[in-house]
């Protein structure tokens, strides 16, 4: 068993387009997106927690204890984004939990579910739900440097996945929250209407 440091990364820059605004900056249940999924990092026991910004940067709430890392040029897409943010992360940094900003219904437990797998020594491994691989996504330090070939344009770490099954460590997580996108005002009101808080109170698992 590995007992290394994990970091949480937190994408953030997106524009929101659809949506009509930055969604780091959409409220859920009374909470910015963005504040919600630090804590969701914190509560699956990561630090340090980077968060990379662009469209709507200005306008966040405080985070404290949270390293800001501003991508000038969010418009090319999530692959930058995560490469920055991985970038930003420091040297002793064995490996980072990957989270998007407008998936609310993920749970602390899926997080620490990927850094179990971590420290049994996965490289890479990432939440399933219904069959599907989704986010939280940890990815080992020595998956990095594919990810200049795989995180480009909108694509994040998916292709990397695809591409490389022999590095990847799935790891159910049905009963731990739930992948949905706030893509559109519709989705958050669906999001809304289901019952629970998913993404904080997960009481069948506790911390490791």
């Amino acid at each position: 068993m590995r007992d290394e440091s994990v970091a949480g990364l937190l994408l953030a820059a997106g524009a929101g387009r659809r949506f009509g605004r930055p969604k780091a900056l959409v409220e859920y249940r009374g909470e910015p997106l963005v504040r919600r999924a630090v804590r969701l990092l914190r509560a699956g026991g990561c630090a340090p927690v980077h968060v990379v910004v662009g469209a709507g940067a200005d306008e966040l709430p405080a985070l404290p204890d949270v390293e800001l890392v501003h991508n000038p040029d969010w418009q090319r897409g999530m692959g930058l984004s995560l490469r920055g943010g991985l970038a930003s992360m420091p040297e002793w940094v064995a490996a980072a939990v990957v989270v998007l900003v407008d998936q609310p219904l993920l749970s602390p437990a899926a997080v620490r579910r990927v850094r179990a797998a971590h420290a049994a020594g996965a490289t890479v491994a990432t939440a399933t739900y219904a069959g599907r691989p989704g986010h939280p996504v940890l990815l080992g330090r020595a998956s990095w440097p594919l990810l200049d070939r795989y995180a480009t344009g909108d694509r994040g770490a998916r292709d990397l996945l695809r591409a490389r099954p022999d590095l990847v460590v799935r790891v159910p997580c049905d009963d731990a929250g739930h992948p949905l996108d706030l893509d559109t005002p519709h989705d958050l009101a669906r999001a809304t209407a289901l019952p629970g808080d998913h993404a904080v109170v997960v009481p069948t698992e506790s911390r490791e």
